[in-house]
């Protein structure tokens, strides 16, 4: 008998103690990046700001890394591993992503209720709403700091950053707006993949909805009861010149074809006739 593949290894002893101990940390952590980057970027810091806000951002990522690390130490099968947990190299990258799983409470609403279709289309559209809204913040911000005070360049404050990277990541391109900067250029590229791929993954849950929804229907239509038309019963005349309801009445103008043929009735007089019969 085959054994079904398993998507995820199941976690550790020390897995389970480790994650008990640092998934509040570093969800903090995650929002003290995003603060530090945020100042850092806005506010145009030199001198002491600038390196209390970097010496704050390399901490946090050091703190991702390590989580990183001790996990996939830590874990029985590390290949089956590594493939399975993208979004935890991801946080190595983009630490503040991991302000993403604060959103797993609006995932969890009216789960009681739905399907695990339901419940994984939901995971996927809040999770991916999240990750755009952080991706596109986080693109302002980086395309600001590269442009703003290199020659030529087009993109100088945060409002025009903002509105560079919402029209990049749906894959519109004005124009209006352009990198002139390697780092610019570089987040735009980064940028535009993450449009692409929101745009797939939207589309995709999409269609999964369509098409559980046209099932749910044509299965609803199968289960209906098909209406029964009423049953006539025709008469059957006995008698000269008189009408009633027959012996074949109660089975309708037609009898059953399992029930035993009937002899035809004889008329008075005859040999086989009951009253002739002497």
């Amino acid at each position: 008998m085959e054994t079904k593949k398993k998507l995820r290894p199941e976690m550790t002893q020390g897995q389970q103690t480790w994650h008990k101990y640092t998934d509040v940390p570093l969800i903090v952590a995650s929002l003290a990046y995003l603060i530090a980057y945020t100042w850092r970027a806005i506010g145009d810091l030199s001198g002491v700001g600038w390196t209390l806000t970097t010496l704050t951002m390399t901490t946090t990522w050091l703190m991702f890394l390590i989580d990183y690390v001790v996990r996939f130490a830590t874990a029985k099968e590390r290949v089956l591993w590594f493939t399975t947990h993208w979004f935890d190299l991801l946080c190595v990258l983009v630490p503040v992503l991991r302000l993403v799983l604060l959103l797993r409470v609006f995932t969890q609403l009216g789960s009681r209720w739905a399907s695990p279709g339901d419940r994984m289309r939901v995971q996927v559209m809040v999770y991916g709403i999240g990750a755009s809204a952080i991706l596109v913040y986080i693109s302002a911000l980086a395309v600001l700091e590269a442009e703003r005070n290199a020659a030529g360049a087009t993109i100088k404050t945060f409002r025009d950053a903002i509105w560079w990277a919402c029209v990049t990541v749906s894959t519109t391109g004005y124009g209006d707006y352009t990198p002139v900067t390697s780092a610019g250029r570089l987040t735009a590229t980064a940028l535009m993949f993450g449009g692409m791929a929101l745009i797939g993954v939207t589309t995709a849950t999409l269609a999964s909805l369509m098409i559980e929804i046209a099932s749910r229907h044509e299965a609803e239509k199968g289960t209906k009861a098909v209406p029964q038309l009423p049953h006539f019963h025709l008469l059957h005349n006995h008698g000269a010149g008189t009408a009633g309801p027959g012996p074949d009445a109660q089975h309708g103008a037609f009898p059953d074809e399992d029930a035993p043929p009937t002899a035809p009735s004889s008329p008075p007089g005859s040999p086989s006739s009951p009253s002739g019969s002497h």
